[in-house]
């Protein structure tokens, strides 16, 4: 794959714990785009959902989600994709708000929002503020490459689907089987609408199944890195809604293997080396096999990048650090507005 918006940053930088195997961490090299998108979701999702309490997503002083976890992102498409993550983000905590009871109307309304009309590009004044902001993102995302955001809508309301039915209150007993469910609930689906928008990729329809297969060990990766690093913000956001079950790997190997917290942990890194120098085999196997298309080779040889850009924007962001900080910029940003702080870039 050819490298033209990204540049590989000096491991010396910056702490990985030895879980990215080798893989290095590249870094978009628009720094504007990405706060601009993120700041305006904030500001569209507090005028037309609700104020924000201590929200902490995509944002950091040294790393920011979209950049480094997809660093050859179409300058053009940054923005929009970080407005779209950083959305899913403020989605993902109301959810954690409001809890996860599948009877819990306001559940059941924000899970409709991707539901059957996700390809709908316009509001209407009686609907929901994230049914507008799921509108904006497809009419935003529809501008610039109209086949690809179908695409990319359409893997997002199937994602929304799968996470409607399932019962997020059964526990697990193991990490097998945990974790099929939790690379759905991770969001594959959507993060692969993400790439392969960003990137411009389209995925032969006759590929689908063989990407899926191909792909399985870095979403594994991802997923384990997110519940290793989220576990304590999670972990707090059940103990303050009273729920006895905490949809974490980390909670799963505490009860599977009867262990403490820091053991879990030891045990959860240990899985996502192994399924990270799995992947690293995979895209080895497939970057010159010329029996699959070039999109596909893109495709897998992008994800590498989004595991170790995961990983390094977990370890150093304010979602999951309370030590760590925004730029300058970034709070000048937020404090004024996306938009009215464009002269300070």
């Amino acid at each position: 794959m050819e490298f033209i918006y990204s540049d590989i940053i000096d491991p010396s930088t910056y702490e990985a714990e030895g879980l990215s195997n080798g893989i290095p961490l590249r870094k978009h090299r628009n720094p504007i785009k990405e706060n601009i998108g993120a700041i305006r979701a904030q500001r569209d999702w507090a005028k037309l959902v609700s104020p924000m309490k201590n929200f902490k997503g995509s944002l950091g002083a040294d790393y920011t989600f979209i950049r480094v976890t997809v660093p050859e992102c179409l300058p053009e498409r940054l923005e929009i994709l970080s407005y779209a993550n950083e959305y899913a983000f403020l989605y993902d905590d109301g959810m954690e708000i409001i809890g996860q009871d599948p009877k819990n109307d306001k559940n059941h309304q924000l899970l409709e929002v991707f539901g059957d009309e996700a390809l709908r590009h316009t509001s209407g004044s009686n609907d929901l503020g994230e049914k507008k902001i799921q509108a904006q993102i497809l009419a935003e995302m529809m501008a610039i490459d109209h086949e690809r955001a179908v695409t990319s809508m359409k893997a997002w309301a199937k994602f929304v689907q799968l996470a409607s039915s399932r019962q997020r209150d059964i526990p697990f007993t193991s990490l097998e089987e945990y974790l099929p469910y939790r690379i759905v609930d991770a969001g594959e689906l959507i993060w692969f609408a993400i790439v392969t928008f960003g990137m411009a990729l389209t995925i032969p329809e006759q590929e689908t199944d063989l990407c899926s297969q191909l792909v399985q060990p870095v979403y594994a990766a991802v997923a384990l890195t997110n519940d290793l690093f989220s576990w304590e913000k999670e972990r707090d956001a059940a103990d303050r809604q009273g729920l006895s079950n905490v949809v974490n790997a980390i909670w799963v190997l505490m009860r599977e293997h009867s262990i403490n917290e820091t053991d879990a942990k030891n045990m959860c890194r240990e899985k996502i080396k192994e399924s990270v120098a799995e992947y690293i085999r995979i895209v080895e196997a497939t970057r010159q096999n010329l029996e699959i298309s070039l999109d596909l080779r893109k495709y897998i040889e992008a994800l590498q990048y989004s595991h170790s850009g995961n990983l390094v924007w977990s370890m150093h962001c304010p979602r999951y650090n309370a030590e760590a900080s925004y730029s300058d910029v970034q709070l000048s940003m937020m404090e004024q507005g996306a938009t009215e702080a464009l002269e300070i870039e």
